[in-house]
């Protein structure tokens, strides 16, 4: 086999999460799970085995996969089992933990955390992601719910308000010492992770409901419309959250945000958010 005929089929091994026969590819091709693919016209600078796996099910819908894919974090494993390195190589701008993290693979995280790699370890200046952010940032900004509760409860370091309301517990931030801004950002996290009891408190703290943080330009309810939030969106709007607001930076209102064109996430939770926002925005 030529290099790109091996790269062909060890793409294909993955994208249908074919463990056995990964094990057999992999025993024919010693080193293998340490190489960086680079030949695969949809990662132009080469791309890691186990990132590749913790974007997979973020790019189903690109790659022609169906949405459910089980089975990553076998294929993790595996590949992990086989040398793949578990934390960056020279070269690399994020671990495979912060790829997981940002593209939300909680299976894939979750072998990552077991596996021992660096949980605070942090993305390069010029990453295309959250530069010089930890694993736990990257999911707290990209929304990714399961897999920052999975890197919490590993013991990562909390060490601010925004992550302390992504994680859902501020009790150790006392917001009357807070700024606004530090509370509006802590805020659009709360919603976009649907922590109620954080936005209550937060709220109650006197943050501005229909205010874009200056360092961001995110707003509680459009990101919790973006990234199909419900209760978030119901709980905003109980406090009085102005669903007829667009944010700064594209002129949008909340009910924009949940439509396809606009969101980056794809849930069936968007047509719910759908569903409540239609009839209160004018239109």
């Amino acid at each position: 086999m030529t290099a790109l005929d091996v790269e062909a089929e060890l793409r294909d091994i993955l994208d249908n999460r074919d463990v056995a026969r990964l094990t057999g590819f992999l025993a024919e091709h010693p080193g293998l799970a340490t190489t960086r693919a680079r030949s695969w016209c949809d990662h132009e600078h080469g791309v890691g085995l186990l990132e590749y796996m913790a974007m997979l099910r973020f790019d189903h819908a690109r790659l022609g996969l169906p949405r459910d894919l089980p089975g990553t974090g076998a294929v993790a494993r595996a590949l992990i089992d086989a040398g793949a390195p578990v934390d960056a190589q020279p070269g690399d701008r994020e671990t495979p933990l912060i790829t997981a993290a940002s593209y939300g693979d909680a299976d894939v995280a979750q072998v990552l955390i077991e596996a021992g790699a660096d949980i605070e370890a942090v993305s390069t200046p010029d990453s295309g992601g959250v530069p010089n952010g930890t694993a736990l940032l990257h999911a707290a900004v990209f929304g990714m719910t399961e897999v920052l509760d999975l890197l919490v409860a590993a013991g990562a370091h909390v060490d601010s308000l925004e992550m302390a309301a992504a994680a859902g517990d501020v009790s150790a931030w006392p917001l009357a010492a807070a700024d606004e801004q530090s509370r509006l950002r802590a805020l659009v996290f709360a919603a976009d992770h649907q922590r109620l009891e954080v936005i209550d408190q937060l709220v109650d703290a006197g943050t501005p409901l229909d205010q874009a943080d200056a360092r961001w330009q995110r707003m509680p309810l459009h990101v919790a419309a973006e990234h199909g939030r419900p209760a978030s969106v119901l709980r905003l709007l109980a406090h009085g959250a102005d669903p007829d607001v667009r944010d700064p930076q594209h002129h949008r209102k909340p009910l924009e945000w949940c439509r396809p064109a606009n969101r980056y996430l794809d849930s069936p939770a968007h047509d719910e958010v759908e569903a409540i926002l239609r009839p209160l925005t004018r239109q």
